[in-house]
């Protein structure tokens, strides 16, 4: 129950409504002569706190309604005591926690130190100097709404940004100290695909062959184990078995952190090394006389700079005529052989070293067979097998009779 104040100065007791007449008003015990305010509040019995209240300049049946609605928001855990935490407060804690590892992706895994870097840099330069200050619990939708609104930029740094506000509030949502999570429902800016570059079995090779020896080994093990630039980098003879044909994939390298565990378990797994890959890394290990430390290393400890890489490959294909690829396109290009070579689904999903099989369908899944054609076609030849295998066994039933 809320305390009142009459025109007089005199507390009431009108329950959960308070009542505030102008300074003017001189009813002194007769009508009132002004048109009163009146507070609405909701308590919370469990905190003895006061959750929310709302204004409303003469309108006590507003304040009755209002009241009301709050109550049974209230019940239903909607309506929560607010918790003092701002967004700058909730943002710092995100990066603490996620750089000691106390907080974790919901698989349970550490995030990476680049992702830790890029949510770091999103509340830094686009959410705190407008939302900072702000209580989490009286962030709306619509605030973060006009946040992203008004940002500059691509539909992928857009959403980037509010990728840590959704942490930040997914987890003051599980603590109870946000009634609801405003970072769902939005309307986000549609992220453009783009064809990916994908390179053909003999497009591969001439894009090899194109390279000068010394690097044909590192671009082949992107073209056909299909590693990612940070593993690739990272990438030590210790974890290439020439002899079993695999390469396990431990580490990955950061820029700043150096090597680093891979941010899932998926990421730690084992990829087998094709005949045609194995002659390049047996020619690359012999040339750089090293069976220890980093395979594609400037030396054992230093990895290669990607940048440098990429542009002494870009400038070897041009003058051979061919279209440059990048290694993450490589990576593309490794799960479009496997696909093609018949590799399931879910054997690509580890080989990739996706956390889920979903991840790896919703990125190749259009090359996997499954179109209209080809599924009718392989429907024809079952039936056309089965047919075959039915006549063959009838064939064979009318012999035996005619013994």
């Amino acid at each position: 129950m809320l305390m009142q104040l009459d025109r007089n100065g005199r507390k009431q007791r009108r329950e959960g409504i308070e009542v505030r007449h102008t300074r003017g008003c001189e009813g002194k015990g007769a009508r009132c002569r002004c048109t009163p305010s009146y507070r609405a509040g909701v308590w919370s019995a469990r905190d003895r706190k006061l959750i929310r209240s709302e204004w409303f300049p003469g309108d006590l049946a507003a304040a009755k309604a209002w009241r009301d609605d709050a109550r049974a928001a209230a019940r239903k855990g909607a309506l929560r005591v607010g918790s003092a935490a701002t967004v700058r407060a909730g943002g710092e804690q995100l990066i603490e926690g996620m750089r000691d590892g106390t907080i974790r992706t919901r698989s349970g895994d550490h995030y990476k130190p680049s992702t830790i870097r890029g949510y770091e840099q999103a509340l830094r330069l686009r959410v705190i100097p407008e939302l900072g200050a702000v209580r989490l619990t009286e962030v709306r939708r619509a605030d973060i709404q006009r946040l992203l609104e008004q940002m500059s930029g691509d539909a992928s740094t857009i959403r980037n940004t509010l990728l840590p506000l959704r942490v930040i509030f997914r987890r003051a949502v599980l603590r109870d100290e946000v009634g609801a999570n405003p970072t769902t429902g939005l309307e986000l800016p549609a992220v453009r695909s783009r064809r990916d570059r994908v390179a053909t079995p003999s497009e591969a090779t001439a894009l090899l062959d194109a390279l000068p020896s010394a690097e044909r080994a590192l671009w082949a093990t992107a073209l056909y184990a299909g590693l990612r630039r940070g593993e690739l980098r990272a990438l030590t003879w210790e974890n290439v078995d020439l002899a079993a044909g695999v390469i396990e994939v431990t580490r990955s390298w950061d820029d700043r952190e150096g090597p680093v565990e891979p941010k899932s378990r998926s990421g730690r797994r084992k990829v087998p090394i094709a005949a045609l890959l194995r002659d390049h890394l047996v020619e690359h290990r012999m040339a750089t006389v090293r069976s220890a430390g980093l395979v594609f290393g400037i030396d054992g400890v230093r990895p290669f700079q990607d940048s440098t890489v990429r542009k002494r490959g870009r400038r070897m294909w041009e003058s051979a005529g061919l279209r440059s690829i990048d290694l993450h396109e490589c990576r593309h290009t490794f799960a479009s052989l496997m696909i093609a070579a018949g590799v399931n689904a879910k054997a690509l999903s580890e080989y990739m070293g996706h956390a889920s099989i979903t991840i790896t369908m919703n990125r190749y899944g259009h090359l996997l067979p499954g179109s209209e054609n080809q599924a009718a076609a392989m429907l024809d030849r079952f039936l056309e097998e089965e047919a075959a295998t039915a006549k063959g066994r009838a064939a064979g039933a009318e012999n035996v009779a005619n013994v």
